[in-house]
């Protein structure tokens, strides 16, 4: 198929969704804050609480976990059969507050508290087939939120390292994953546009929040023919795919309009 018809039918999906996302609660982001201050959405949703007992998860959340990934995935354009395995070993319902469990499979974000939002799992499983992760890779999950994405991403690759900007969610996503038994995820608290430098290099790093420009230590910190998957823009973003060469040249791929919450902290700063 020509790549152009592909990336439209992606551009074109990722549309449609933003649209059942805005009639959703006024969610404006694929990922992010909803469109209310921190505040608010703090307290009209509660922050995740411990994560349900293995005996909690229902044949019903079974069932819609595995009704996501046929009818939100699998007949989308995600393809990657490590990606769609990830997505459906993966609770998601452990990820969200306990009074919303009933949406954890829907095709769209959920609040989390701190003003915050877990991403619409077609996006997590895009962002992660764009990766391309193998068994041996190092990922850098910059935006851990409530910790999905690092738990995907734990599925299909050697170690992540997880970095959260806001403490609480910081804090509560590390109880979380090792509550899930993640020995292969670790979460620290800090500035996603500064990367984690002393864990570098990077063969994949995947980031939830968009800055205006690609960060520069973000580059320097992929490996050799690793990927990066990052919105970029402020009122318009695009999801880019950044490819570094063996030789450290850099092959840039713009897949899609998205629309993610700014990223802040020094990217906001150095506007």
């Amino acid at each position: 198929m020509d790549k152009r018809v592909v990336i439209a039918a992606v551009a074109g999906t990722i549309l449609v969704a933003a649209v059942a996302i805005w009639a959703w609660r006024g969610i404006g982001r694929m990922s992010g804050t909803d469109d209310v201050q921190p505040e608010q959405a703090a307290n009209e949703t509660p922050p995740p609480g411990p994560p349900l007992a293995p005996n909690e998860e229902n044949g019903s959340l079974q069932a819609s976990r595995q009704a996501m990934v046929d009818e939100q995935l699998a007949s989308r354009d995600i393809h990657d059969p490590r990606v769609l395995e990830a997505m459906r070993r993966v609770p998601r319902h452990r990820f969200v507050p306990k009074n919303l469990i009933p949406e954890a499979y829907a095709d769209h974000p959920l609040p989390i508290g701190h003003g915050q939002t877990i991403s619409q799992p077609y996006i997590v499983a895009l962002m992660a087939q764009l990766a391309a992760p193998r068994a041996e890779s190092r990922a850098l999950d910059v935006g851990t939120g409530s910790g999905y994405q690092a738990a995907i991403l734990a599925e299909l690759c050697r170690e992540v390292y997880s970095i959260e900007i806001l403490e609480p969610l910081a804090r509560e996503a590390e109880e979380r994953l090792r509550g899930l038994g993640y020995q292969n995820v670790t979460v620290r608290v800090g500035d996603g546009y500064r990367g984690w430098p002393e864990a570098a290099p990077f063969d994949i790093i995947i980031v939830a929040a968009a800055p205006d420009h690609v960060p520069q230590p973000l580059i320097e910190q992929l490996a050799p023919g690793g990927r990066l998957v990052i919105p970029v823009g402020d009122a318009r973003q695009e999801l880019l795919l950044i490819e570094k060469g063996e030789d450290g040249s850099l092959r840039q791929e713009s897949v899609a309009p998205v629309m993610f919450v700014p990223m802040t902290g020094e990217a906001a700063r150095k506007k």
